[in-house]
Formats: C-alpha cells, structure tokens, sequence
C-alpha cells in the first residue's frame, strides 16, 4: 500500500517535469522537488530512500549569425523622430546605390569594432560612426587634415598617442585609430555625465565648444539638451546622420533599403611579423591582390614595414594560417623587393631616387651611404619595398562636398557666412558668380564638409 502511494506521486511528478519539457518555454527555473515521503513508519525509513530530482534549464539564447541582428539586438540609445533625423532618413533613402556602397566598405571592419565596443561596454550604435565620419574609407582625408576611419585631425592623434613617421600614419591604423576613438568617446562620455548625444557633438565639434554652448544655454534658462543647442551647422547634421543610419539599420525594408549579409565572424586576424615585409610580397603569400592587403593595413606610407621593429599585420582570416606557415619558411633576404642601379655620369642621389620612386635616405640606408657623394660607375641597390607608392595612394582619396542652399540675411556678409560654413570667401564667390557684395533674399549655394 505505501509502496503504491509511492508509486503514483513519483508518476505525477513525472507527468509534470514531462509537461513543462513540452510547453515550449524558452526558459525553465531551475528547481528542486523532494517527492513527498511515506507516511512515518521507522521500517520504511530505514529501507525506502527519499528521491531528489531536479530539473536544471538555462535561457539559451544564440549569437546572432548576421552582423547586423547582432547590432540591432544591441543598439541601446534613444530613438528620436527629430526632423533632422527624418531629413537625413530621407537622404539615404534617395541615395540607395551610395547606401548599398557605404555598407558594403563597411564589412572588413564591423566586427572588430563590435568586439571593441563591447570590450569597452559602449553603446552599440558607435560601431557605425566611422559611417558617418569617413563612409567607411580608411584612407579618406578631409580638407582640414582629419585622417583614417575615424577622422582624426594631427593633434588629437598626437594626444592620444598616434604619433606617425616616414613609415607610418597611425591615424589610419584599423586597430589602432578604433582603439583611440573608442578611449576617447569614453572619456568624452564622462566629461558630458553620460549624455551621448552631447559626447557624439563634443567628438565632432570638439569639447570646449559643446561646453561652452551648454554654459550659454544654461546662463539663459534655456534647454541644454543637444536639440537645443546652439552648434555648428556641421553638428547640427553629425549626431541626426548617426541616428537615421541606426533608424535604418533596425528595419531597412520598412525604407526601402536593403543589408548586404554580413556574417557575424572576424573578417581579419593579427598576425606579428618580426623585422621588415614587403606588401607586395606579403599579398603573395595570401594569393590576394596588394590593395585588398593594403585596406587592411593603411597605415603604411610605404610598400614595406618599418626595418627598425616587428610590426601586426591584419591578414584575411581564412589565409591567416596559410600565411604565418608561408612567412616562416620564407627567407630574411626575400622579404623585400630590391633592383640594382648603375651610377651613369651627372646622375645625383636625387635624380636615381625620384626614377625609382624611393627616397634618398632609403638608398643611403640600404647602400650604407654616409653622405650624397656618389661614383659614376659603381652600382647601387635600390629597396624597390620603400617606393611610396601607398602613401600616395591614399592622399588621392578626399571626402566630397554637399551642396547646401543657404538664404542670405540681413546683417551678413560673405565673411560671416563663409566663417559659418567652414570655407573660403574665395569659394563663395566661386560657386555663386558674386563680387563683394551680397543682399538679403539672395541665394546661395554652399558646399559643405561631408562627414559621410
């Protein structure tokens, strides 16, 4: 009798666990149920053992395997239906073609500035701001000198320890510039007592500025959130990009665009090359042409590496192995190009080196030059790797202007417009056939730093 009553409560319990294994729940708690024992009878107790299940279920919950799904399911910032956010939504909606561009340049680097902002616990939407400052073109340099994805002027860079030299432009680094710009939004971040919106400002307009016209706004009893600040024009348009490329990336098809599928996984991984590689030769040993190496690793002013230290180069994930075993078995003296050149009469230094496309320090190095003192006759050997090529490359690459139409008003003058606008009276003029004269009502066309 008691073992049936035993019996049939275990059955019951089963019943249950065999219920809540069913119900489809992506979560189970994890509990404990002791199955209720016999009525007290010291026999039994010495004979029957008390039995303990417990049904252990954890939330299993998948990474994304779309780059995408994965920002989305992380993007954290408020959403705002601003009409400046709805005038730049509209921009990318009438520009599709630029869309699709834009995000396809965007694939080498989403994941490892998606590893970094969580890394750094930051909000997610920052993994789409070299977007709107470089479209995604490490070698984009703005007419005012900002460089590499994440726009860089020299003397932030020199701040956060981006120093270049003959080699090497750091502000162009992938890993290097993500990781300056990511310690550098932080700190901004906390400056601006984790207000994002006026971070993102101070990122692009600068901290003084963005501080000073929240001090303003305040002296006045006025709203000092970002919407209500008074700013550069080119702010004004910076954080509502950011927000609308964000908007879009939700839910593209609701306008009308579309996300090329881009796999959730490191597209690239660092490999440590001691002493000097040619790229040229560096792309061979991957099978890959120099130029998708080379948008990789930007930084290089150079065909080659610095000669003087090891140095990380970003290889393709799936040649990353095929590489390091290449690059082992490769010999030192053949990891550099090289061609000889014979001194003919009245040739200087200078002249060989601009033949070459190298510089004279670096056949002076090469050759144990002392000096420019040169013999008709002799031969020298010309390091074809420091031909410079790839710096060259990238200084070709400047970011288009927009047009903007601006109505003038009483009071300015084409100093004061151009001063607000952030360009010369000289291109003022230019682009609207004036003289020194301008009248309220007239119209007038600006083109505009771009930052997208």
């Amino acid at each position: 009798m008691i073992m049936t009553h035993f019996a049939k409560k275990a059955g019951l319990f089963q019943a249950i666990l065999f219920s809540l294994l069913l119900s489809g729940c992506n979560t189970l708690e994890i509990k404990s149920s002791s199955v209720e024992s016999a009525p007290q009878n010291k026999q039994i107790e010495e004979t029957e053992p008390v039995y303990t299940s417990t049904v252990i279920s954890a939330e299993v919950t998948l990474p994304p395997a779309d780059i995408w799904e994965r920002l989305r399911r992380s993007f954290s910032l408020a959403e705002s239906d601003h009409p400046r956010v709805k005038k730049e939504i509209k921009r990318l909606q009438n520009s599709p073609e630029a869309f699709k561009a834009l995000t396809k340049r965007a694939q080498p680097y989403l994941y490892y500035i998606a590893e970094e902002v969580e890394k750094n616990q930051l909000p997610a939407e920052l993994v789409l701001l070299p977007a709107v400052e470089s479209g995604f073109k490490p070698f984009a340099y703005s007419r005012d000198g900002a460089a590499g994805l994440w726009q860089f002027m020299p003397a932030t860079g020199r701040m956060l320890g981006m120093k270049k030299d003959w080699w090497g432009e750091p502000r162009r680094s992938i890993t290097d510039s993500t990781e300056a710009a990511l310690a550098y939004l932080g700190t901004l971040n906390k400056q601006f007592e984790g207000d994002w919106l006026h971070t993102l400002a101070a990122y692009n307009a600068g901290h003084g500025r963005v501080s000073r016209s929240i001090k303003r706004a305040a002296k006045k009893n006025k709203a000092t959130d970002f919407w209500s600040l008074d700013l550069p024009r080119e702010t004004d348009m910076y954080v509502p990009r950011l927000i609308a490329l964000v908007t879009v990336v939700k839910n593209p098809k609701q306008y009308g665009l579309e996300l090329p599928a881009i796999p959730n996984e490191p597209y690239f991984e660092k490999v440590i090359v001691d002493g000097q590689i040619d790229l040229k030769i560096a792309s061979d040993l991957i099978e890959e042409p120099v130029e998708d190496l080379i948008m990789l690793n930007p930084e290089h002013n150079r065909w080659a590496t610095s000669p003087d230290q090891s140095h990380e180069l970003l290889i393709p994930i799936a040649k990353a192995a095929d590489f390091k075993e290449a690059l082992a078995n490769l010999p030192e003296d053949k990891r550099i190009r090289w061609t000889q050149h014979k001194i003919k009469e009245g040739e200087t230094l200078g002249h060989i080196a601009k033949k070459h496309d190298v510089s004279v320090k670096a056949i002076q190095r090469t050759n144990k030059l002392k000096n420019h003192i040169i013999r008709t006759g002799k031969t020298l050997i010309i390091p074809l790797s420091d031909s410079v090529a790839v710096a060259s490359m990238g200084k070709t690459i400047e970011l288009p202007r927009i047009r903007r139409n601006y109505t003038v008003r009483r009071g300015d003058s084409l100093y004061k417009i151009a001063k607000q606008f952030d360009v010369k009276i000289k291109d003022l003029k230019r682009w609207n056939s004036v003289g020194r004269y301008i009248k309220p009502g007239q119209n007038l066309t600006v083109y505009v730093k771009p930052y997208s």
